[in-house]
């Protein structure tokens, strides 16, 4: 039988071929790291920018509709017979929601009124809206009166 008389590995130290192999981060690797770092930012401020523009456009909308519904009520609570024939205009330039306002009110037949609300924005991302409704005059000038009163 044949006894190996080797030396013992030191395994404190290194070896000359590990150590050659593997200094630090190459360049290449510095590169393709920031290849990706860049695609995944690219994404996100894609998508970043779709969700501001659905938020102006939501916000935009809301102010429209509260605008709207401000004329329609107003024109609702006037009393009948003080809410004028005609066509008014208003321009609204300051504020959050610049935009103009048309109300024009008809009367196609005694004690019958048609209004029609517009209110188009001066910025063209959000959308221009129409409200058209009726006003009648009321049966009775008798406040409570619900049924024929003398």
């Amino acid at each position: 039988m044949r006894v190996s008389r080797r030396k013992p590995i030191d395994h404190t130290t290194p070896s000359v071929e590990v150590g050659m192999d593997r200094r630090g981060i190459g360049l290449v690797e510095v590169i393709v790291s920031m290849v990706v770092l860049a695609i995944a930012v690219t994404s996100l401020a894609g998508l970043t920018f779709s969700v501001s523009q659905s938020t102006i456009k939501v916000t935009g909308n809301a102010y429209r509709n509260g605008i709207v519904m401000y004329e329609v009520n107003r024109l609702i609570a006037l009393p009948y017979d003080s809410v004028a024939v005609g066509t008014t205009s208003a321009a609204v330039s300051t504020g959050a929601y610049p935009h103009s306002r048309t109300i024009t009110v008809t009367e196609p037949v005694a004690n019958f009124k048609r209004i029609k609300v517009i209110v188009s924005p001066t910025n063209p991302i959000f959308k221009p809206d129409t409200m058209n409704f009726t006003r009648t005059r009321a049966r009775t000038s008798k406040v409570l009166c619900t049924v024929s009163c003398a």
